[in-house]
């Protein structure tokens, strides 16, 4: 349980309690480490890293190997003779996310000298007894800010929780120590948590670091942002509606949303505390791919069972892995979701899958049509199960310091035009109210059946695939969209099918906007008023360069086969888009 020290402070001074926290957060950055940021926000930062000149040639080519192949890092640093040491990769990632954070104000709480009294540590353990600590010795290791660490806040978006030191860390903590891990810095989130984007009155915005007038998604976007300017080699987030996947799929990252209870929670704080019919869980976000597996086999394999009595007892299953169940990964059969029918997806996103369909074929799979069902009824449905207590959660929270509700992640100055005045979703709940524990009983029952009949209809698919099985997995958009501007992040559902049914699935990066090829549609018959809003926001020239990312989803518990199936499609599109290039 968190400690309340003695901080200057009432509900009615709530400003100057983040205004001294966030001065806090600024002394931390060595004098050293701080650089000049472009002031054009629309310019691409992730080159700073290289360009300031603050990281040396060696400390460059760490950050690049742990950005192209995390499991490649962790190998060396587990060899007592490859020269790599963790102080010295801890120090150049320090160095990396700092810069992340001067560009693109990602970070919650940066603890240099923490972080290398730790990879000292970690060291003496390799010099003394000659082998690693565990299976991520060494690796710096970034965490969303609501996984508690001893004697550090966990602001988590509030201004209530400054000043409330963590006694005890939380289980994932405990086992990333035991496994080795160094945790070096904890990344920004939106007050809530349940904002598709990142902001909150005590750190403020977190930007993405493609373009600073567009949104790195959220609630994990401190972690997207920073993981995307390479300032982490892996990061932890979590997801109870899209937040780990919308701000992968907006940062060009991978990652992994594990059904409910296969990963330890316990310990970490939370929004909507009490909630568990749609569980928030939490999973690696990374750039490469290679630490899906990495991540998830190693907590996996600490028994996580046994300190979090909420865990499913089920060890790693490299049967799984090697997709035996799924013909061992040759020759499965997919589906395409091309269209949830909430909201259509925007052109790049619709190449992308195009693109992964070809790439597939031609690898000796067989790609077919998935057939939406009931996906109004799920929305409805989940969304009423989150706004069940009618707000009083976040009332709480705020009445706690004094400090306003956002309503809104339109930023004041500048905002993007955007005509949509009331979102689909607040239709569907409808007013804010409190229900009654017989009403919340009715949804979870509907809830059960409309997993049922989505199971059901996922078997169906038997007969139209050619393998024998129902089809192997879906591909779909994570969001509509790419990456937008701030403000304008509404849930187009494309996740929510994910947390309501809990299903395990991925987000894996695809391509890049190109105003050349990704021209706007011709109007088609809308969905819905949002829908319609969205097929207006396109504009390629609003959104070029930007990466986009597709999910992949499997069926509840199957994170292993998640994980192989989505090292098989990224195999496959990278091939495709290399034969392509050398056209």
């Amino acid at each position: 349980m968190p400690n309340t020290r003695n901080i200057p402070g009432t509900p009615s001074d709530w400003r100057s309690l983040c205004s001294a926290r966030k001065a806090a957060q600024e002394a931390s950055i060595p004098d050293a480490w701080r650089i000049d940021v472009p002031s054009d926000p629309s310019l691409d930062v992730r080159t700073l890293t290289e360009e300031c000149g603050l990281l040396s040639s060696r400390e460059l080519a760490i950050i690049d190997l742990g950005t192209k192949d995390v499991s490649a890092l962790v190998r060396l640093l587990a060899d007592k003779r490859s020269g790599y040491t963790s102080v010295e990769v801890t120090t150049a990632y320090l160095k990396s996310a700092i810069i992340a954070h001067q560009a693109t104000n990602c970070l919650t709480e940066i603890f240099v000298e923490r972080a290398l009294d730790r990879a000292r540590e970690v060291d003496r353990y390799m010099t003394e007894r000659g082998g690693p600590m565990g299976p991520l010795h060494g690796l710096p290791i970034s965490l969303k800010d609501q996984f508690m660490m001893k004697g550090l806040e966990t602001i988590m978006g509030y201004a209530c929780n400054i000043g409330k030191f963590a006694e005890d860390d939380c289980v994932l903590v405990e086992i990333l120590y035991e496994l080795g891990a160094v945790l070096f810095v904890r990344t920004n989130v939106p007050q809530t948590l349940m904002w598709g984007e990142t902001h909150n009155n005590v750190f403020g915005r977190t930007t993405n670091p493609y373009n600073r007038k567009l949104t790195p998604g959220g609630s994990s976007g401190g972690e997207g942002a920073l993981l995307a300017m390479r300032g982490s080699p892996l990061g932890v987030g979590t997801d109870i509606d899209g937040s780990l996947r919308i701000p992968s799929a907006f940062c060009g990252l991978y990652t992994l949303r594990p059904s409910y209870e296969r990963l330890p929670y316990h310990g970490a704080a939370n929004t909507l505390m009490g909630q568990e019919s749609i569980s928030s869980v939490l999973g690696p976000m990374a750039t490469s791919v290679s630490a899906l597996k990495l991540f998830t086999k190693a907590i996996i394999d600490a028994r996580p069972w046994d300190r979090d009595p909420l865990v499913v007892r089920k060890a790693w299953n490299e049967d799984e892995y090697r997709l035996v169940e799924h013909g061992g990964g040759e020759r499965m059969c997919l589906a395409i979701l091309w269209d949830n029918k909430v909201v259509k997806p925007h052109p790049p996103l619709i190449r992308a899958m195009q693109l992964v369909k070809g790439a597939l074929e031609k690898e000796g799979h067989q790609v077919i049509d998935w057939e939406p069902l009931n996906h109004i009824d799920i929305y409805k449905n989940a969304q009423t199960i989150l706004a069940a207590d009618g707000g009083e959660d976040y009332r709480r929270s705020c009445e706690a310091s004094g400090e306003p509700l956002i309503a809104s992640m339109i930023p004041e100055e500048d905002p993007h035009p955007f005509d949509l005045e009331v979102s689909l979703v607040k239709g569907l709940v409808g007013p804010q109210r409190n229900r009654t524990a017989w009403e919340l009983w009715q949804l979870h029952t509907e809830k059960r059946a409309l997993r049922k009949a989505y199971l059901d209809h996922w078997n169906a698919t038997r007969s139209r695939t050619n393998t024998g099985r129902p089809v192997d997995a879906i591909i779909l958009p994570a969001v509509a969209y790419t990456a937008c501007p701030h403000g304008l992040n509404y849930d187009s559902f494309y996740t929510t099918l994910g947390n309501a049914m809990d299903y395990a699935c991925a987000v894996f990066p695809v391509t890049f906007v190109d105003p050349k090829v990704d021209h706007p549609a011709e109007p088609h018959d809308f969905h819905n008023h949002e829908d319609e809003a969205f097929y207006k926001l396109y504009d390629p020239d609003v959104f070029p360069g930007l990466p986009v990312g597709l999910q992949l989803l499997g069926r509840t518990l199957e994170e292993e086969a998640v994980i192989g199936m989505v090292e098989v499609v990224d195999t496959a599109v990278k091939k495709h888009v290399k034969a392509t290039k050398g056209k």
